[in-house]
């Protein structure tokens, strides 16, 4: 070994060499991908993270120095995954050149051989396609990260890292960091805690966002901002959501909503160059993503992160089924009577009807039973059923349960609104207002993929941006019967609807906003409240008192008093980035270690359990749930 590391240095990564090479004397190091003995000969792919390179191990070559009959020997009794160093000499493969590989126009002909490690047999082949379940790969997550399609997207999260500091660094910004843990502040997600030992009884919380202390950097006069920094939330897991995650953080003094979209538009810009080679301005010549204001991806969509890759927006047909007043259908007069009765008001999310509407040239490709199918999909997200109606070449319905019971004026109705032609199929929710918006957007994209319409997973080539813009300020809490912050209390409101805050929240806008890609939220922020003024009348509206905001927010209500500059910013997640410029299906591909979808790290097999010396240090007794 001491001859390979001390004397033998490498020269070149397994993938880098070509036929330029040829003749030259090389030492590599890696892993056995792949052992071949072909009686006389024996054959390696010879894997580093750059990628692959053969080896031949003849015994009977010449002119290379050493022993080749002594490496070829050694070489017999490699297996996979064996750690070696091999010094030979590039040859041409001639006839037998590998297509498939960069390194295919060559091998290396070996004079030396030496086995750093042995390896036991791996629990699953170290192959790019595999069918080993995640949890398996997941304990073993050091064996998963050794193939090539995760070392891949880990390299763009790599370049991502790097493009964004010098971006920022030349735009004038310092990367500050702040601090993990924290004092637990509401308002936002479920905080994880971190019992102190030197003060028994209370507690940290691992920080969910630098948010307060960023601010708190605009205070100090810091101007401008940025982190690459792990957050922490202790929530239910989804395809795009870890308990541990990272994101790009970032803040700026006086500024205003526009000034921050363009500061992030030439990162995206810049990120998308750099990793992908992608020249964004092919397809936004101005450097700018469009805008859409919150109320109406709301009503188009059914959320605040569509995919505009594809068409089938949704539209709001309740204002038609209120003036006629159900159209014969007995559910929906059910919903006209309560806004007529007053029980459900028009200023509150309350009851509603929404459809979609399926072209014809795509509803042609789905089955009756596909169709029938799409119910039981939608009552898994909470839905009752879906009704549904194939138009006819005169406008009336099939294939529905409204077909004989909706009136001619109604149907007509919404056939107009929804600009309704011969072969469309018409999907119908209603109910709930944020039941009935969930289940038609997934049920949107959920066609989209069977459609193909859209990938089933990446993004197929195709970028779409969009800034969702002015959304409420405040939402409705109907457990609570009062109004709530929609993301916190410390956005700063549009300055015509301040005067709304006592009088009318619920129509109070605010500049918070959302950077969307392909149905994703890539990145969150808003303009603050530096105004202590305003921000006394935001708490106001939302039952907050004097007393509960300083016990809950007091350093950052005295920070304000002192000098505060206007400021705003942003946190793009890391995580979600490199997943969607890489392809990757979840965001468990891009983070080295992640946990799994119930949040425990099978390698490590943490969570564990604390020994009882360390729970009574920190004064801790552990509850243990009922049977």
């Amino acid at each position: 070994m001491a001859r390979f590391i001390d004397e033998l240095k490498r020269t070149h990564h397994c993938a880098e060499l070509r036929a330029a090479e040829e003749g030259k004397e090389v030492v590599l190091f890696g892993w056995v991908a792949s052992y071949r003995d072909h009686g006389g000969c024996v054959f390696i792919d010879l894997r580093d993270r750059e990628g692959i390179t053969q080896i031949v191990f003849d015994p009977n070559l010449t002119g290379h120095g050493d022993s080749p009959k002594a490496a070829y020997e050694a070489a017999r009794a490699l297996r996979n995954e064996w750690v070696v160093g091999v010094r030979g000499v590039v040859v041409s493969r001639g006839k037998n050149k590998n297509p498939k590989l960069p390194t295919g126009e060559i091998e290396i002909h070996a004079a030396e051989l030496n086995v750093f490690n042995k390896a036991d047999t791996p629990p699953f082949l170290i192959e790019d396609e595999i069918d080993t379940g995640e949890e398996k790969r997941l304990q073993y997550r050091y064996l998963d990260l050794r193939r090539a399609p995760l070392q891949k997207t880990l390299r763009v999260r790599h370049k991502i890292n790097q493009v964004t500091r010098r971006y920022f660094d030349d735009k004038g910004f310092l990367e500050l960091e702040t601090p993990f843990m924290v004092k637990y502040t509401p308002g936002g997600a479920r905080n994880f805690l971190v019992p102190s030992r030197l003060h028994a009884g209370k507690f940290y919380a691992l920080a969910e966002s630098p948010q307060l202390f960023k601010q708190l950097y605009m205070v100090a006069g810091f101007d401008k901002y940025f982190q690459i920094v792990k957050c922490f939330r202790d929530e239910d897991l989804r395809l795009d959501r870890q308990p541990e995650f990272t994101q790009i953080d970032v803040e700026m003094s006086f500024v205003n909503q526009d000034d921050v979209f363009r500061t992030m538009e030439g990162l995206v810009f810049a990120v998308w160059k750099e990793v992908l080679g992608i020249d964004l301005h092919e397809k936004y010549p101005s450097g700018r993503f469009p805008q859409m204001p919150f109320d109406e991806s709301m009503t188009k969509y059914g959320n605040d992160k569509p995919d505009l890759r594809f068409a089938m927006p949704h539209d709001d047909l309740t204002a038609l089924v209120i003036e006629h007043g159900g159209g014969g259908v007995s559910f929906l007069a059910d919903i006209a009577k309560k806004f007529e009765s007053g029980q459900l008001r028009r200023d509150l999310p309350g009851e509603i009807v929404k459809a979609m509407r399926v072209p014809g040239e795509h509803a042609q490709k789905l089955s009756r039973t596909e169709v029938d199918k799409l119910e039981d999909f939608v009552k898994g997200m909470g839905a009752k059923g879906l009704a549904r109606a194939k138009v006819d070449k005169d406008g009336a319905w099939t294939q529905s349960p409204f077909a004989k019971t909706m009136t001619a004026e109604l149907r007509q109705a919404i056939n107009v609104k929804l600009g309704a032609k011969e072969g469309d199929l018409l999907l119908f929710q209603f109910g709930k207002a944020s039941t009935v918006h969930t289940v038609l957007a997934n049920l949107r994209v959920h066609l989209a993929k069977k459609l193909g319409l859209i990938p089933e997973v990446g993004h197929g080539g195709v970028f779409n941006f969009l800034w969702v813009v002015n959304p409420p300020l405040f939402e409705w809490d109907e457990d609570r019967t009062t109004w709530a912050a929609a993301h916190h209390a410390f956005t700063r409101p549009h300055d015509d609807c301040v005067d709304l805050l006592e009088k009318d929240p619920g129509k109070v806008l605010c500049y918070r906003y959302d950077l969307v890609l392909n149905g994703f939220e890539i990145g969150g922020g808003s303009i603050r409240l530096h105004d202590p003024d305003v921000q006394a009348r935001v708490f106001r509206a939302l039952g907050i008192t004097d007393d509960d905001a300083r016990a809950k927010f007091g350093f950052l209500l005295d920070a304000l008093r002192f000098g505060a500059p206007p400021h705003g910013g942003i946190a793009v997640g890391m995580d979600r980035l490199a997943m969607l410029l890489s392809g990757a299906e979840s965001l468990r591909d891009v983070i080295p270690f992640p946990k799994t979808q119930k949040g425990t790290d099978t390698m490590t097999d943490a969570p564990n359990r604390a020994s009882p010396e360390q729970l009574a240090e920190l004064r801790i007794r552990v509850v243990e749930p009922q049977p």
